[in-house]
């Protein structure tokens, strides 16, 4: 999938990707509901994905993600990657902090982090099960869950 024309069309998308971008991307997406509009992005994830769900008192949100994962908070760049596995030799550092660590109920590994230097947030989904090669603070389905 070298050519852009090919990584831009979403029938040339693997259906694990695929399955990925429409489960955390494309919900509350002002997009659309669906990869009909994907677009190769610097992961995995839909590089077009704008988050067009707002909630009063909150703000906008990432509809398709957990608790924990969904708020973009004051940072509207807040952005998705999405990666089908932990790559060793590259990792997180001191410019590149993974905060919360979650596997949800599809055996994916959700990080949410920062960028400290640039003050950037990010999220990171690992379409592999490598919550153990990550050093960061464990959420459980309880602390989920008790999340307002």
């Amino acid at each position: 999938m070298g050519d852009k024309k090919q990584e831009n069309n979403p029938n040339l998308i693997d259906e694990i990707i695929k399955t990925a971008v429409e489960r955390y991307q494309c919900p509350g997406c002002v997009c659309g509901s669906d990869t009909q509009c994907y677009r190769s992005g610097d992961s995995e994830a839909c590089g077009k994905h704008v988050a067009g769900t707002l909630i009063s008192n909150i703000g906008r949100v990432f509809l398709g993600m957990p608790k924990g994962f969904d708020r973009l908070g004051l940072c509207d760049k807040t952005k998705i990657d999405i990666f089908r596995e932990l790559v060793n030799g590259w990792g997180y550092d001191l410019f590149n902090v993974p905060i919360w660590k979650f596997r949800d109920e599809y055996g994916n590994v959700l990080v949410r982090g920062l960028c400290p230097r640039t003050n950037y947030p990010w999220i990171h989904i690992f379409l592999s099960d490598c919550v153990q090669e990550i050093d960061c603070i464990e959420l459980s389905e309880k602390n989920i869950s008790s999340m307002a």
